[in-house]
C-alpha cells in the first residue's frame, strides 16, 4: 500500500503506542469516542468526562452482605423481635440464593429479586414480609449512595387471601390450661393465662416482669419496647386470670416466664396433643381471647385497646370468629 505517512499521522501513532494498548484497538476507541462526540473534539471530551464520572458512581457500591449489615446497624434501636426477623429473612435469602451474598447492590435488578424471594419462601405471608425487609436493605443502600433505585419497588407484593382464624374449643381450652398446671410445676401457667385471658402475644409475655402486673388495679402494662407494634397498652385482668396470677405471683423484678420460655411453650403444646396432624394455629390463644371478648363485652373499640391494634379493620374482617364461642359469660367469670 502506497501511503506516505505525514508527520501528524506519525505523531498520532507514537501517542497511541505510548498508551501501552494495541494501536489498532486504541484507534478504534478513539474513533468510537469521536463518533459519540459527533466529530467535535470539545463534545468528545465532554462525553469522556461524563462517562468517567458515571463509571466512578457505578463503582461506588458494596456487596449485598455489606448492605444487610449496614441496614441492621441503621435499625439497631428497633425492638429485639424486629431485628431477629430482619436477620432471619436476610440469612434465609442468602442461604437459598448463595450467589446473592457477593452481588453488588447497584447491579441487582427487579426480576432477580422476585426470583430470589420465590425460591427462598414458599408461604405467601413470609414472601410478603421478606419483600418488605429486602426493600429496607435497598432503602439503606440508596441513602448510603450504593445504588440509585430500589429494585424491590417493582416487585409486586403477594396477595394473601385472609381467612378467619380458628379459636380453641372449650375442651381444648381446658386441656391447655390443665397441661400448663402440670408442666414443670406450673411455671408456665401465668404466661399461658395471660395469652388466653388477656390476649398477650408469646413474645410479649416473654419480656414481662411482675412489676408490670398491678393486681390491685387489675391491669397489665405492656411497654412500647416490648410490644409487637411498638405501642404501649394497658390490658385488663379479669376474674380467671386474676385467680391464676394471685396464686403464681413472683418477685417484682422477676420474669413472668421461665428461662427458655419459647422452648417450654412448644413442649407444653406438644404435651397437650398439638403435634403431627393436629397442628397449633399461631396465636391461637390470642384469637380465642378476641372472639370471647367481643362475644361477651360487645365492643370493638374496647377490644382494639386491649389487643393493641391501631384500628379495628383486622378485628372486623378476620380476627374474631364467634361461631366457636360457647358460654362467653362463664369464660370470663369462672376461676380458671
Amino acid at each position: 500500500m502506497n501511503h506516505e505517512v505525514t508527520e501528524e499521522e506519525y505523531a498520532a501513532v507514537i501517542i497511541l503506542k505510548n498508551t501501552g494498548v494495541n494501536i489498532i484497538e486504541a484507534a478504534l476507541v478513539a474513533k468510537d469516542a469521536l463518533e459519540k462526540g459527533r466529530g467535535q473534539i470539545l463534545r468528545t471530551r465532554k462525553c469522556l468526562n461524563a462517562g468517567e464520572q458515571e463509571l466512578r458512581r457505578q463503582e461506588k457500591t458494596v456487596s449485598f452482605t455489606k448492605a444487610v449489615e449496614a441496614a441492621l446497624e441503621a435499625r439497631k434501636g428497633r425492638r429485639v423481635r424486629t431485628l431477629v426477623d430482619f436477620r432471619y429473612f436476610c440469612k434465609r435469602l442468602i442461604r437459598q440464593n448463595p450467589e446473592l451474598a457477593k452481588r453488588r447492590v447497584r447491579s441487582i435488578r427487579s426480576a432477580e429479586c422476585a426470583a430470589w424471594l420465590e425460591k427462598a419462601f414458599d408461604s405467601l405471608h413470609q414472601r410478603r414480609k421478606a419483600r418488605a425487609i429486602l426493600s429496607g436493605v435497598f432503602s439503606t443502600a440508596i441513602r448510603k449512595g450504593w445504588c440509585d433505585a430500589n429494585p424491590v419497588s417493582s416487585v409486586e407484593a403477594p396477595r394473601v387471601q385472609e381467612g378467619r382464624l380458628p379459636i380453641l374449643t372449650p375442651e381444648e381450652i381446658t386441656n391447655i390450661m390443665n397441661t400448663a398446671r402440670k408442666h414443670e410445676g406450673g411455671n408456665c401457667l401465668a404466661a399461658v393465662g395471660m395469652m388466653l385471658y388477656a390476649g398477650i402475644r408469646p413474645h410479649e409475655v416473654a419480656r414481662l416482669t411482675w412489676d408490670q402486673v398491678d393486681l390491685s388495679n387489675c391491669a397489665i402494662y405492656i411497654q412500647p419496647r416490648h410490644s409487637k407494634t411498638g405501642g404501649a397498652r394497658r390490658v385488663s385482668i379479669h376474674a380467671p386470670l386474676l385467680h391464676i396470677l394471685r396464686a403464681r405471683q413472683g418477685a417484682a423484678n422477676s420474669f413472668i416466664c421461665p428461662t427458655n420460655w419459647l422452648k417450654h411453650w412448644r413442649l407444653l403444646r406438644q404435651k397437650a396433643g398439638w403435634e403431627g396432624a393436629h397442628r397449633w394455629s399461631p396465636d391461637a390463644l390470642r384469637h380465642t381471647f378476641a372472639s370471647y371478648h367481643l362475644s361477651h363485652f360487645r365492643s370493638f373499640s374496647e377490644l382494639q385497646c386491649e389487643i393493641g391494634h391501631r384500628d379495628s379493620t383486622l378485628l372486623r374482617t378476620r380476627y374474631v370468629d364467634q361461631r366457636g364461642v360457647v358460654n362467653a359469660k362463664r369464660f370470663w367469670t369462672q376461676a380458671a
